[in-house]
Parts: structure tokens; sequence; C-alpha cells
């Protein structure tokens, strides 16, 4: 499925990688600058440049824009995402610029990798409560959907996540998580008052080098990518996606008919 399909079904749709790192990375103010100076002569429209926090660094694009790029380093972390791409090439190309520059700019070499993580995430806005949308699409006959069969229950703290192996060493992973925004803490507040409105969805595929030979960040990466795609394609949006939008159209449908607003 091309990029603009999965845009289509969800209201925004994010392309990431993230290369985590077993010692810290520089932080010197010339290494930083210079690394993200490489990255704007590429992309010159990502002109945003911040720190976060204490040692977090941003370089990244206009958010009012629909569609953007962002470029991170964390104390143990290099990330790199594509918002809303119209095609999966124009995060790819990106991720592969910050692979090939992250061992001559920041010194991380095949040693120094824990792991690659190679993304695709979706958000669904919603404005009622996050945790029953997401109980009624996912859990089904389920041990944990015959709770809901008790009189008067309702799901107010479901976020599921599961991780599997795709290989036989365990090197080969792909995590699996859905998440809600909404507080259990005041579940007759849900929808009220709460910025983050979106269901989160997130597929990562993670790659741990093998102990024997030299780690090939680039071939993982494009080996990565196929393997995220096709669970995509195949697993997830049959299995999650669709479930979750068809709740959210049938409650939205709902409120309609009976003249209320998201979440009222």
């Amino acid at each position: 499925m091309p990029a603009n399909s999965y845009n289509s079904l969800c209201d925004d749709f994010y392309v990431d990688m993230h290369v985590n790192t077993e010692l810290e990375l520089p932080r010197s103010r010339d290494t930083v600058l210079s690394f993200f100076e490489q990255i704007q002569k590429r992309y010159p429209t990502m002109g945003c440049f911040h720190r976060r926090r204490r040692n977090e660094f941003w370089l990244e694009e206009d958010h009012r824009e629909d569609q953007y790029r962002w470029v991170n380093l964390e104390p143990n972390r290099v990330g790199s995402g594509v918002v809303n791409p119209t095609a999966f090439e124009e995060a790819y190309a990106q991720h592969r610029l910050v692979l090939g520059l992250i061992p001559y700019m920041l010194g991380v070499n095949h040693l120094d990798i824990d792991s690659l993580d190679i993304t695709f995430a979706m958000d669904f806005d919603y404005l009622g409560g996050h945790d029953e949308v997401i109980a009624e699409s996912l859990l089904g006959e389920s041990a944990f959907g015959r709770l809901l069969d008790i009189p008067g229950s309702r799901a107010i703290g479901f976020s599921p996540v599961t991780i599997i192996s795709l290989s036989d060493d365990d090197c080969t992973q792909a995590r699996v998580s859905v998440e809600s925004k909404t507080s259990v803490f005041e579940p007759r507040k849900k929808g009220r008052n709460n910025t983050d409105t979106a269901i989160s969805l997130a597929l990562t595929v993670r790659q741990y080098p093998l102990t024997e030979g030299k780690f090939d960040s680039l071939a993982s990466f494009d080996h990565q990518c196929c393997l995220v795609e096709e669970l995509m394609a195949e697993r997830i949006m049959p299995m999650f996606v669709q479930p979750l939008v068809d709740t959210i159209a049938r409650k939205r449908s709902t409120w309609v008919r009976e003249g209320r607003s998201d979440g009222d």
C-alpha cells in the first residue's frame, strides 16, 4: 500500500527511525550544529532549530503545515521522522541521510549501535473516551473482552502493547501498541478539556545487531522497511486500523443522530 493510502484512513501518519546507541552521543556545540547543518543543506526548509529539556536538540520544518520533517539528538538516540509523507521514499531518503552522517559526524559505528527502529504510526482524532473505542474495536470475545459483559462495566484504562519475535534468534522484533490519551482517573471528564485527542497506533520493527560480524545499518534499514510495510499491509491494517476506523465512524454517526457532539 502506498503512503497516501494510510493518510486517507487517519488524521496523521508518521514514518520514523531511531538509532539507539550504547554510549552517549557528542554534545559539543560545534558537533551538534555541524550535524544539523548537513541535514539542512539537504532539506533547506528545515529551519527551526531548538533545544528541548536539557539534552535534546531538534531541527524541524514548520508544524503548521500538514506535512513536515524532523531530526533530533537525544543523549543515547538519534531520531528522524516525516509526518504525512505522500510516499514512503520521502521519509526513507531522509533516514538514509541520517544513517550515512552519524558515523562521520557523531562517531556512531557498528559497535555503538544498540538497536535500530523503524516505526509506522497513525493518529485517529477522537474527543470521546479512547479506552472504550479501543476495547470495542480490539477486545472482541477475548478473555479481556468478556469482562465487559459485567453489568454496568466499561473500559476506562486500555492501551494494549505486544512484542513478537520475527527471527529465530529474537534479534528482529515487532512491537504493536495502541495508546489511549484519556485519563483513567477522570472517567466522567473523558474528552473534555483534553488537548491530545488522538488515539495512537504504532508498529515498530526493531533490529538488534548480531554478536558476530559487522552491523550494516543501511542494509538493515532496507530490510526493516520491507518488514514494516508488509506487516502494516497484511496484519495491522485489517486487524487494527480498520476496526478502529469503523468503531469511531459508528460512534460519530450515533452522536449525529442523537444531536450530540464528540464526547458529550
